[in-house]
This record gives C-alpha cells, sequence and structure tokens, in this order.
C-alpha cells in the first residue's frame, strides 16, 4: 500500500519536506549537530564537498573524507527535532519516493551525534568528551512509537521509584547506544556514562532565571540516582530521541559530546568553540580509521 500525501509530504522537486533532500543527497554515514554553523566546522574537514543544502534549522553537506561517503546534518535544537530529522533520513534511503511504498531491502544508516552537555557529577571536568552508552530519556516524546522493546524496565522503575517522579510526567525510558560505533570511537581519554534527554534547556534542566522550576530537587534527584553502580552522567536535548529512533528503525546510532558545562560546580568552559572542534577532529579521525 502506498503511503499517503499527507504523511509523507514531498516538495515539489521530489525532496523530502523538511530536510530538502533527496535519497541521492545523502551518504550511509551521517554525522548530527544542533548548531547549523557546525555543519562548516565539520565539513571543513572533509577533502571535498560535494552537496549543500539548507532549509530552516537543518542544513546538509556531503562529501567525503579518505574516501568515504560522509554527510553532515544540523537537527536543531530539541527532540522534537529529532523526530523530524530521523523519519525523514529514514524515508529517503527506505521509501521509495515514486510508488511512496517501504522499499523490500532495507538500508541502516549509520549516526553519529557530535553534541553538547552538561555535565551532573562532580568528577567529570569542563572540556572533556563524554560517549553516551545510553539515553535516558525525560522528555515523552518517544512515547508516540511503540518503542517497549527497547526499554530498561528495571532501570526506569528504579528512577521513579528514587526520584518519586510523577505520574503525571512523561515516563522515562532508557535506550541503549550502538556498541559497534561506540567501540569505534572510544579510547583512555573518552569518558562515557547515561545521557539524560530532557524537554528544554532552563526549568527541565533544573536552571532557575526569573522562573522557579515546578521540581526543585529534579537536579538532585538526577545527580544521585544510582542504579547496578551506574550513575547519570550528563545531559542534553537529543541523544535519547536519536537512540530510541535509530533502534525502532533499524539504524546504528552513536552520541558523543563536548562536556561544556558541570552543572554541580556550577561551570562553564572558557573555549567551548575550540572543545568543540576538538570534538569533531577527534570524531571524524575515529571514524575514518
Amino acid at each position: 500500500m502506498s503511503i499517503k500525501d499527507s504523511e509523507l509530504i514531498l516538495n515539489s522537486d521530489g525532496s523530502v519536506y523538511h530536510l530538502h533532500l533527496k535519497p541521492g543527497d545523502l551518504a550511509s554515514t551521517v554525522i548530527t549537530v544542533g548548531d547549523p554553523d557546525r555543519v562548516d566546522q565539520v565539513s571543513a574537514n572533509f577533502d571535498t564537498v560535494d552537496f549543500k543544502q539548507h532549509k530552516r534549522e537543518f542544513k546538509t553537506h556531503t562529501g567525503t573524507l579518505r574516501n568515504q561517503r560522509v554527510s553532515v546534518i544540523s537537527t536543531g535544537i530539541g527532540a522534537d527535532n529529532i523526530d523530524i530529522v530521523l523519519n525523514e533520513l529514514d524515508a529517503l534511503v527506505n521509501i521509495d519516493f515514486k510508488s511512496r511504498q517501504v522499499k523490500s531491502e532495507l538500508t541502516s544508516l549509520r549516526i553519529i551525534r557530535i553534541g553538547t552537555s552538561g555535565a551532573l557529577q562532580t568528577e567529570i571536568p569542563v572540556d572533556s568528551f563524554l560517549l553516551s552508552t545510553h539515553g535516558f530519556d525525560l522528555n515523552g516524546m518517544l512515547q508516540a512509537y511503540k518503542i517497549h522493546s527497547t526499554q530498561n524496565k528495571a532501570f526506569e522503575q528504579a528512577f521513579i521509584k528514587q526520584s518519586n517522579w510523577g505520574n503525571k510526567r512523561a515516563q522515562p525510558i532508557l535506550v541503549e547506544s550502538d556498541k559497534s560505533i561506540e567501540n569505534q570511537l572510544i579510547s583512555n581519554n573518552i569518558l562515557k556514562g547515561i545521557t539524560a534527554t530532557c524537554a528544554g534547556f532552563y526549568a527541565p534542566q533544573g536552571r532557575k532565571l526569573r522562573l522557579t522550576p515546578n521540581d526543585s530537587k529534579f537536579l538532585k534527584n538526577l545527580q544521585n540516582f544510582t542504579f547496578e553502580g551506574s550513575k547519570i552522567t550528563n545531559f542534553d536535548m537529543e541523544t535519547s530521541a536519536i537512540f530510541g529512533l535509530s533502534k525502532l528503525l533499524g539504524h546504528q546510532a552513536c552520541s558523543i559530546n563536548a562536556i561544556l558545562a558541570n552543572r554541580s560546580n556550577g561551570t562553564f568552559s572558557n573555549s567551548p568553540k575550540k572543545t568543540i572542534d576538538e570534538l569533531i577532529q577527534y570524531t571524524l579521525n575515529k571514524l575514518i580509521e
């Protein structure tokens, strides 16, 4: 059965609606970044850049790096944007746009998030790199999907109990990264941990400017939670959404983060651009080894 026009929306040139990409524009290895300006920071390291597209916050460059074809795309901020990006990336490789039918042979993309993050634990230094072994979804987007097969109910229930997580909030979901990419990116200088993915930047991450967070103990509960010796190390706004949708769609996904802030210590990087650039260099070198 063909997918209706209202469900798979294509532009007049045959490109997918939000990303404005056609199937041939995308490589099978895709780096995601939040900031559109960071796309240029990544693709500056490519040997060639053969394709560029930019629509809204979604900017894409595709080129080659040491004879391997690679794409880098900006997602913007938040799990709602990841919902758009992951579904449209999948459509580009696994749906025939002419027949509007799912292909009989599916393609698995390698998706690597190069992101920024805030540390929760005092021992995680600013300007360090942290590889997410899991994404801990606290924002609710994944609950729109049949996610049960990817969950870790024991971890989730322990968190609900220890943190007095109310039943009016989105139920937490733990999703594992792809271990093959994780093993490729890891080294002695890289920290590993569980990344909580929040619905916003201020109160949803326990920050207070003029508005008071509804849950005054949120930050402390995240910092103090333990399960079988594991702690939640940091948080962001994208990782769990990338992991969850990738698992459901059959893609391989990993997330590596530049730690720019430490919430326990109240510190922020003095050189965030330099730290991010070093993380980009490190990740590209490890991916193409």
